[in-house]
């Protein structure tokens, strides 16, 4: 063969290489585009079975989804969140219960709270609660910044039957995170954005990156863009122990004290789920606790299934417990 000829035949193949290249790369994207397509196709599935409340408290206008029928149920989404946070959990709880997700005050679809304070936001929630149309009680169920405000709920809304806490905030403890957040704010398009909070996921939300899909990225990023209130410093405050021992006081006085579970993923970087367990569950028969494997922090996202079996069989037990009572 003739060096002109050897050369044409490198060129040939190196040309060959980059077109088979370029191929997966437009099918990698075109295969992305669709995920998100999905994704966003599920969504708008998921929000048009929800009946929309609006409620307005002190000026505080309050956007609420109901799902389902029976008894209720109230989802509190964390920080840097909105009704999304509930999204791989909604389908499985409603199939037995009414099942309220919110947009809290400062976040998503809803207005803003009258100030920063955690105490300001949990009465903007009770008042807004009173206006629903909810007949008998109610379990609560609040996920990270928002477990910490349910511990607040469960005390100050009428007839809450049973708390679950999953990742909740304001344990006062360490915390196990390792890699930095980015600022997506700083994002040039919608490329950067996204791959920047599929990296915050990783680095805060979900331990697997091969959980983290569109849907993830699509209900984190819509959360963290609607995002007013500010949460992280009353979260990393501390207080949930004192408002769960005032809910033992107060159940104390008429009754049994509410069951409370409080669940974790083994990977959850806000938190050393099982030091957080031992001091808050360990001696209190009334309070359970359950460590999710190979889960991050939104657990009900990562570990759907596992959580949503959790859950459901916790609301069953407990509801029978009631009715033994």
């Amino acid at each position: 063969m003739t060096q002109s000829a050897a050369r044409n035949t490198r060129t040939a193949e190196m040309q060959d290489r980059q077109d088979r290249q370029d191929h997966r790369s437009h099918q990698d994207r075109e295969d992305a585009l669709h995920d998100v397509r999905d994704a966003a196709a599920f969504v708008h599935d998921l929000a048009q079975q929800a009946r929309v409340h609006i409620t307005d408290a002190g000026g505080s206008r309050m956007v609420w989804r109901r799902f389902g029928a029976g008894p209720h149920v109230l989802l509190v989404h964390g920080g840097h969140g909105s009704w999304l946070h509930w999204v791989r959990n909604v389908a499985a709880l409603s199939a037995r219960h009414t099942v309220w997700v919110p947009d809290l005050p400062g976040f998503g679809a809803s207005g803003n709270p009258g100030d920063g304070a955690l105490q300001t936001l949990v009465d903007t929630i009770v008042a807004g609660f009173a206006q629903l149309p909810v007949d008998g009680p109610v379990d609560v169920i609040g996920f990270s910044f928002g477990g910490l405000i349910s511990s607040h709920l469960a005390r100050a809304l009428p007839s809450v039957r049973a708390l679950a806490l999953l990742g909740p905030g304001g344990h006062g403890g360490v915390r196990r995170q390792t890699i930095d957040l980015l600022d997506w704010r700083r994002a040039p398009d919608a490329a950067a954005l996204a791959e920047t909070m599929r990296h915050n996921i990783g680095a805060f939300m979900i331990a697997d990156p091969h959980k983290i899909d569109a849907l993830a990225v699509l209900a984190y990023t819509e959360s963290c863009r609607h995002t007013r209130f500010r949460s992280k410093h009353i979260s990393r405050a501390g207080g949930l122990a004192q408002a769960l021992d005032l809910l033992d006081a107060h159940d104390g006085r008429e009754q049994e004290p509410m069951p409370i579970l409080i669940a974790y993923g083994e990977h959850d970087v806000t938190a050393d789920p099982a030091a957080v367990l031992a001091a808050f569950v360990d001696g209190r028969p009334h309070r359970h606790g359950a460590i999710l494997a190979g889960a991050g922090h939104w657990v009900q996202y990562e570990a759907h299934d596992a959580v949503n079996a959790l859950l459901c069989d916790w609301l069953a037990r407990d509801a029978a417990s009631r009715g033994r009572q």
